[in-house]
């Protein structure tokens, strides 16, 4: 599988930027964080988020459907309609059977299961809803997916905490270059701020404590960072082999030429204090794509905004990668978007390779003096022509994705 072109023909997005591709990438690109103070969260500790903005389900999805999901599926069938129109795909004619869906998530739907828990606490069980388990269950992001686009191909929902939706993509590359399907719908979902989930990264001490200016707290590898700002949404990509997507001529985004996948096997919730499993995840996809480390451009970086992960990371790319990139991480606007931020900043990455405009990192006033690489301090005009998508979770999962030029 060396060597093979995958070819990103769609892009669909629902972030905290907007809804839709055009208002999310001009929120990154002007470094307008979407953090505020969260009516959910008032009694917590940490009161502030990145949510969607205006976003309507009833109006996107019709009444009847929405009602009968959770919000992440939501989010993720918008985001899949977006790009498969943006591929100028037709689901009535397409032939289901070579049609996949590969989509990542961390949690499923914690929302629907905390309210269900309150109806039946409050209530008794026969109150509690019949669709409490399809609605929950993080397959159904791949299930409903599939029903609403008639996919009857491969369908997948892998969960690797936060590479989740990294890992759907390279996943999805991996059954196009099988020959498994010839269309995959790849990326990933999360709407994970609700009460309990909020409460337990809080415990944790993952959360920025920045209340007083929640716009700021999200400052990825800033000397000042202490913390990430939880965020939400989906990000879909529609893949397929290079040769299939020019003959029927339809317009490549980008492409996917190289993935790798390890795990640091080191702690439960800190990376490699060196950042070894990324590494060995980057150097795979360098290897996968047949590139040099030497001749990344680009990296869009996890960057979570918490002092362990950027300083790792950061000391990863000064070793591995000796070319100088320029690094920047779009979660200074959007936070962490969680098990759907691996695909949401894949396909930020596409856009920074097709537009030659890397998006600065949002909030970065005085750089951790231990971070020795080149950071997007400002948006900045440059051609492209090797990036790379690191993503990392829970666990010590890590996910890294070389893209290149159409």
């Amino acid at each position: 599988m060396a060597g093979m072109d995958i070819a990103v023909t769609g892009l669909g997005l629902v972030t905290p930027g907007g809804v839709g591709v055009g208002p999310s990438w001009a929120a990154v690109c002007a470094g307008r964080s979407a953090a505020a103070p969260d009516p959910e969260l008032t009694d917590h500790p940490v009161g502030f988020s990145c949510r969607v903005p205006d976003f309507d389900p009833e109006r996107l999805l019709s009444a009847r459907r929405a009602h009968r999901l959770d919000r992440f599926v939501q989010f993720a069938l918008v985001a899949a309609h977006e790009a498969v129109a943006d591929a100028g795909l037709d689901p009535t004619s397409w032939d289901g059977a070579r049609v996949g869906v590969v989509l990542g998530c961390a949690d499923g739907g914690p929302g629907t299961v905390e309210a269900q828990h309150d109806v039946l606490r409050e209530q008794g069980p026969g109150r509690v809803s019949p669709l409490l388990l399809p609605m929950q269950l993080p397959n159904m992001l791949a299930g409903q997916t599939a029903i609403e686009f008639g996919a009857t191909g491969p369908n997948l929902v892998v969960a690797t905490a936060c590479a989740s939706g990294a890992t759907a993509i390279g996943t999805a590359r991996d059954l196009l270059a099988l020959g498994r399907c010839d269309i995959v719908l790849a990326g990933g979902s999360e709407a994970m701020i609700t009460p309990l989930v909020m409460a337990g990264f809080a415990q944790m001490g993952a959360l920025s404590r920045r209340a007083d200016d929640p716009a700021a707290a999200s400052r990825p590898f800033d000397a000042d960072r202490d913390g990430f700002v939880a965020g939400e949404g989906a990000g879909i990509l529609v893949m397929e082999r290079v040769e299939d997507a020019r003959a029927r001529g339809a317009q490549v985004h980008a492409r996917i030429i190289g993935y790798g996948a390890t795990a640091d096997a080191h702690h439960m919730t800190s990376p490699h204090p060196d950042g070894a499993g990324i590494e060995a995840a980057v150097r795979a996809a360098l290897a996968d794509a047949g590139a040099d480390p030497d001749a990344v451009q680009h990296v869009n970086a996890h960057g979570t905004s918490t002092p362990l992960n950027d300083l790792a990371e950061a000391r990863m790319i000064q070793r591995t990668l000796q070319g100088d990139p320029l690094v920047t991480s779009t979660k200074g606007v959007t936070g962490h978007l969680l098990g759907a931020a691996g695909a949401v900043e894949a396909a930020f990455t596409v856009l920074s390779i097709e537009h030659e405009l890397v998006p600065p990192i949002a909030n970065l006033c005085l750089p951790d003096p231990r971070v020795e690489v080149k950071l997007a301090f400002t948006s900045t005009a440059m051609p492209i022509d090797l990036a790379l998508s690191n993503s990392c979770g829970f666990g010590g999962q890590n996910t890294a994705l070389a893209i290149a030029p159409a």
